[in-house]
This record gives C-alpha cells, sequence and structure tokens, in this order.
C-alpha cells in the first residue's frame, strides 16, 4: 500500500513538473488558444472525475471526489467563458455597427 502511495505521488508530482515545463515555454501570442483548446481536456478530467465520485466507497473518498468534480467544472466553465469573451473581442460585426 506505501508503494502504491508514492507510486501516485511521483506521478503527481512528475505531472506538475512537466505541465509547468510545458506552459512556460509557450509564447504569450498562444496562451489563449492553447487555453481554449484545452477545454477539451478538461472536460475528460471532469468526467474523469464523475467516475472517480461514482467509484468512492467511504466518507474520505467521497468528499475527495466532490471537491474534483466542482474544481473541474469550475475550470471548463472558466475556461468557456473567457473564450467566449475573447472570440467576441475579434468579433468584425459588433465593430462595424452590427452589419455582417
Amino acid at each position: 500500500m506505501a508503494a502504491d502511495l508514492w507510486t501516485a505521488l511521483f506521478i503527481a508530482l512528475l505531472g506538475a513538473f512537466v505541465g509547468y515545463e510545458v506552459i512556460s515555454r509557450v509564447p504569450v501570442l498562444l496562451h489563449t488558444p492553447l487555453m481554449s483548446g484545452s477545454n477539451f481536456i478538461h472536460g475528460i478530467v471532469l468526467v474523469g472525475a464523475i467516475v472517480a465520485l461514482g467509484l468512492a466507497t467511504n466518507p474520505i473518498e467521497q468528499a475527495i471526489g466532490l471537491v474534483a468534480v466542482v474544481m473541474g467544472a469550475l475550470n471548463v466553465t472558466g475556461g468557456y467563458m473567457v473564450t467566449v469573451r475573447i472570440l467576441a473581442m475579434f468579433d468584425r460585426s459588433k465593430r462595424r455597427g452590427g452589419a455582417p
């Protein structure tokens, strides 16, 4: 059991480090399109959190699963809200007085 915990901790830390390194090397111009495209991945993470919550057997697992679902849902919702707002900035019909 202790080896499983250390393996899970190692994978989580490795994922955090690799994610930080990848994102820190993305040019500023590409951050918004990258975030918009990653909403799809966050949706998959949300589905995984829902499945994990469904398989939880004790109150601690259920609490962690609930937190994961809430945070995943907030992440997906916020990402889409930002994407819609950014796309509205580039909408030409609104800048020309409403004519298409």
